[in-house]
């Protein structure tokens, strides 16, 4: 899978104008480490076989009540110490796409003023390198585009105007000793050609700064989805709604392989009656460290 699957070929020429301009060199290169992402599968000999997996089948998903979780997309793994003995399925990475900048900023909240229906991500890294053990001091770092589809540092891109401080929806946290950590943000928006999506890195080795790092391995980037049935009410309410650009649905998507968890389905549960008030979204992502 390569880059292109992001976009339109109409966009080309105004993306390579943008990664120009942007204020962070642009990597996109497609790392193809192999990672596994816990589950209710079972990763036989060599990684390359897996057997049980539970995948989602977003077709047949309901919204959640409030607490109410929709578990189709595998069994949410321990978000504590007893990771180590998570199951883990085998999942290959794939493209970050071109929106990505480097030197994210380390904090828990990276709404800033944008609006939208809010998220909060726990997520829990194992690395399979170590028997599944939970991986402490990563830093998973996460980006997306607004309600309107718009990325910070390529705002136009997706047909909107408004003000980019090149930072909105960017940012990450450092795992704790469980290997977990949490961040909150909005339910992104949509744009043409993909469905709505979420774009993760993890790094090891890092050097904190005040407020990001340097340094570091990327050792697995990803990408998450949501629930399409979820997500339809999502983009249908305002102000998501303000987006009349076409939206491509889960299953008609590029990237996702309708895999489940282990191709980045997250687990969603409800903070309210209404998709206005917002999910805990969770995945446990193995990666291996070596």
């Amino acid at each position: 899978m390569t880059g292109n699957n992001e976009h339109h070929s109409e966009h080309d020429s105004q993306l390579d104008e943008q990664q120009e301009s942007g204020k962070h060199r642009l990597d996109k290169s497609v790392r193809r480490r192999r990672v596994l992402i816990g589950g209710s599968g079972v990763a036989v000999a060599g990684g390359l076989a897996v057997a049980g997996i539970a995948s989602a089948d977003p077709g047949k998903a309901k919204k959640p009540k409030k607490g109410a979780t929709t578990a189709s997309a595998s069994t949410e793994a321990s978000a504590s110490s007893s990771a180590t003995s998570s199951v883990c399925v085998l999942n290959a990475e794939v493209t970050e796409g071109p929106y990505s900048l480097e030197g994210a900023l380390v904090r828990e909240d990276i709404r800033e003023d944008k609006e939208g229906f809010e998220v909060q991500y726990t997520f829990t890294v194992v690395d399979v390198g170590n028997d599944c053990a939970p991986l402490a001091d990563a830093l998973v770092e996460i980006w997306h585009c607004d309600h309107l589809g718009e990325y910070s540092g390529f705002v136009g891109g997706n047909g909107h105007t408004e003000d980019d401080n090149g930072t909105f929806l960017r940012g990450g946290q450092m795992t704790d000793e469980n290997g977990q950590c949490s961040i909150t943000s909005i339910w992104p928006g949509h744009y043409v050609s993909r469905a709505v999506h979420v774009h993760m890195r993890v790094h090891t080795d890092v050097t904190l700064t005040d407020d990001s790092y340097t340094g570091g391995e990327i050792i697995h980037t990803g990408q998450l989805f949501f629930d399409q049935d979820i997500n339809t009410e999502v983009q249908a309410t305002s102000p998501y709604s303000a987006n009349t650009t076409s939206e491509t649905l889960l299953e008609n998507d590029s990237i996702y392989d309708d895999g489940g968890a282990s191709s980045g389905l997250l687990t969603l549960t409800a903070l309210g009656d209404s998709v206005s008030d917002g999910y805990k979204a969770t995945l446990t992502v193995g990666v291996n460290s070596d």
